[in-house]
């Protein structure tokens, strides 16, 4: 028996599980690619043990060689899955089976972090959510969020977001945290004990580094925010792109212009006609349709420069600010941080990046009617690759890596197809689970395609009598916030059993609520389609609304397709296809969480058995047993329901 079986094994014992023939073949592979530095995309079905799968080998790997290994995930549950149980015990049985010490470090982004410095009011009251009405702070009840948040900051041990329960919102959480570009650093005179700094240097020490996939899309843009690694483990990589796409985002409005006029001219420095370029800004837009922007306009792109010209100019003035006096050394940092972004995001916008669509440039707005410009790569692959991958071993895994069977796209996606990154492996060790015999795949083949605004009472009604007959017990997945608050209201009125219900209550509150009770059905959007997880009894029933393709007019996706179109290709197949194939795959995982459970999953878009695409769709579905059969599939639900009571 080898080293890492017999780790393995002791970590198999102490959770009471048994071996699987897909967990030890991952095992050894990723053993394998750490020790060769190679890359490999692995598919690890649900139920294969995909966290000790890796976290077995880096773990041994990191221990033995002294070097460091990096694990990222896309949920906060995986990453506190990984930190509470999953990573303590492989520590302790490599420490049984191998006589080896290792360390495991948590570091999220520096901005998840309370700053005591500002905590403490430290730091300019730009954009302040404290009441100041009749002399007494916190006199709102944003205010005394704001006053919770300070109050907890004093107290905390980790400082991290998570550990404040309960939460708050991001707008109360910016009152008591700073992003790193706006830290003062060594000139802190709270540093020794500063939370992100501490985190950080814990992270140095470490032989495993748990981290996030937006600290990785920091990271491919060269920033160092993580400590040197030897070896990159990403998990739920499916999510990889989307997250690194989302953190190297950027966005320009005459808010953001504003602030940093008042924050100027409050340090008693000129404004540079920031106001100026402000209102123009926000004018000009205000005449822009929403949406994706491919060429400027002469007064927007001229007001665009203009913005780029001011903004050096300030930051020309800023440079005289004291670096000694605190007050002055936190506002310059602050202004000199702020105005760089914008030049840079100026220039940008201005270059020929626009033109030949290596940005992506789109035009939204505000709750208010204020307009907005938005900046996006339109490909991350180098950044991910050359930053991130090149010459580390390299382990990407999810449950869902393939698309229409084979791993080219994800590779494509995360640029380990480039010449530069050298071989890479895909691997997919199969599930434990008989999709086969463990579950049914029901497409409503008679109902109505769904159309652009959405579908009729005909899908609801479907909706109804399903759940009717598994007498609750669905997990109900929908495309839009709107979709699932509508059908919610329907089914309310026509099945007496418990709807939760997405954004009535925190998720996790929810989930837990829906897993306690086996009559209640579970509705929500985007962020269940993924990360949830009821085995048993409970979740016997999930449906899906309609085909998850992205929205027509994202202005991302459209900028991808355009391109792959233009180079040849089929834009739509490439492109929202390969996006809604992902997206049901991960929705249909929700329903088989382990080898007991029995279920259905019930798509109600007849596309994904009429339409020229959908074997494409199903390629990438766990195999289940099909039928498109109305009674067939009520006369399973029933018998489901009977088993369970």
């Amino acid at each position: 028996m080898s080293e890492l079986d017999s780790v393995l094994n002791s970590v198999v014992n102490a959770v009471g599980g048994s071996t699987r023939e897909g967990q030890v073949s991952m095992v050894h592979r990723v053993g394998q690619a750490l020790a060769d530095d190679e890359h490999l995309l692995i598919q690890a079905g649900t139920g294969t043990g995909k966290s000790f799968g890796y976290l077995v080998p880096a773990m041994a790997w990191a221990a033995q060689t002294g070097k460091r290994a990096i694990i990222s995930t896309a949920t906060l549950a995986l990453q506190r899955q990984i930190m509470l149980y999953d990573a303590p015990r492989v520590k302790e049985a490599i420490q049984e089976q191998l006589g080896a010490h290792v360390d495991v470090a948590l570091l999220k982004g520096w901005h998840n972090y309370v700053c005591l410095r500002k905590a403490t009011g430290g730091y300019p009251e730009e954009g302040t959510l404290l009441s100041r009405a009749e002399g007494e702070v916190g006199a709102t009840a944003t205010g005394e969020e704001v006053m919770r948040a300070r109050q907890w900051a004093m107290s905390t041990e980790s400082g991290d977001r998570d550990d404040l329960v309960p939460g708050v919102s991001d707008r109360v959480w910016s009152q008591v945290s700073v992003p790193k570009r706006e830290c003062i650093g060594e000139k802190c005179p709270v540093r020794q004990n500063c939370f992100p700094f501490l985190a950080r240097e814990s992270a140095e020490d470490t032989h495993v580094v748990v981290t996030n996939h937006a600290m990785l899309g920091i990271a491919a843009t060269g920033t160092p925010v993580l400590p040197e690694g030897n070896a990159f483990i990403i998990d739920e990589a499916h999510e990889l792109v989307d997250r690194v796409t989302s953190q190297l985002t950027r966005s320009l409005s005459k808010y953001d212009i504003a602030g940093i006029a008042r924050m100027l001219r409050r340090s008693g420095l000129s404004d540079a006609d920031l106001d100026e370029s402000a209102d123009e800004l926000g004018t000009l837009l205000a005449d822009v349709p929403e949406g994706r922007i491919s060429r400027w306009e002469e007064d927007l792109f001229d007001a665009i420069a203009r913005l780029a010209g001011r903004s050096q100019e300030a930051g020309e003035n800023v440079a005289g600010l004291s670096g000694k006096d605190e007050e002055q050394a936190i506002t310059k940092q602050i202004l000199r941080t702020r105005l760089v972004e914008v030049v840079e995001l100026c220039q940008d916008l201005l270059s020929e990046a626009l033109t030949n669509e290596t940005l992506v440039v789109w035009k939204a707005d505000f709750s208010d009617g204020t307009g907005v410009i938005y900046a996006a790569p339109l490909d991350v692959a180098s950044s991910i690759a050359d930053e991130l991958f090149d010459g580390r071993a390299t382990i990407l895994t999810s449950a869902t890596l393939k698309v229409n069977g084979s791993f080219d796209v994800m590779a494509s996606r995360t640029g380990l197809n480039f010449p530069s990154q050298g071989p890479w492996e895909g691997l997919d060790v199969g599930t434990p689970f008989s999709p086969e015999t463990q579950g049914v795949l029901y497409v409503a083949q008679h109902l109505p395609v769904p159309r652009k605004e959405g579908y009729g009472d005909e899908q609801l009604a479907e909706m109804v009598e399903l759940i009717q007959a598994s007498q609750g017990g669905a997990l109900a997945l929908f495309t839009s916030k709107v979709a699932a608050e509508r059908a919610a209201r329907f089914v309310r009125e026509r099945v007496d059993v418990p709807i939760f219900l997405q954004g009535e209550d925190q998720i996790s509150t929810l989930v837990a609520q829906f897993a306690e009770d086996d009559a209640a059905c579970l509705f929500g959007t985007i962020s269940l389609w993924q990360g949830v997880d009821v085995p048993g009894r409970t979740c016997r029933l999930v449906i899906i609304d309609r085909i998850p393709f992205p929205r027509p007019n994202d202005p991302l996706m459209q900028a991808r397709s355009h391109v792959v179109s233009k180079n040849g290709g089929n834009g739509f197949m490439s492109v929202a296809a390969t996006q809604a194939a992902l997206m049901l795959a991960q929705g249909a995982g929700r329903l088989l969480r382990r080898v007991t459970d029995r279920g259905v999953v019930a798509v109600l878009d007849p596309r994904l058995r009429t339409a020229r695409y959908a074997s494409f769709l199903l390629a990438s579905m766990p195999p289940m047993w099909p039928t498109t059969d109305p009674a067939t599939v009520r006369g399973v639900l029933q018998r489901l329901a009977q088993d369970n009571n």
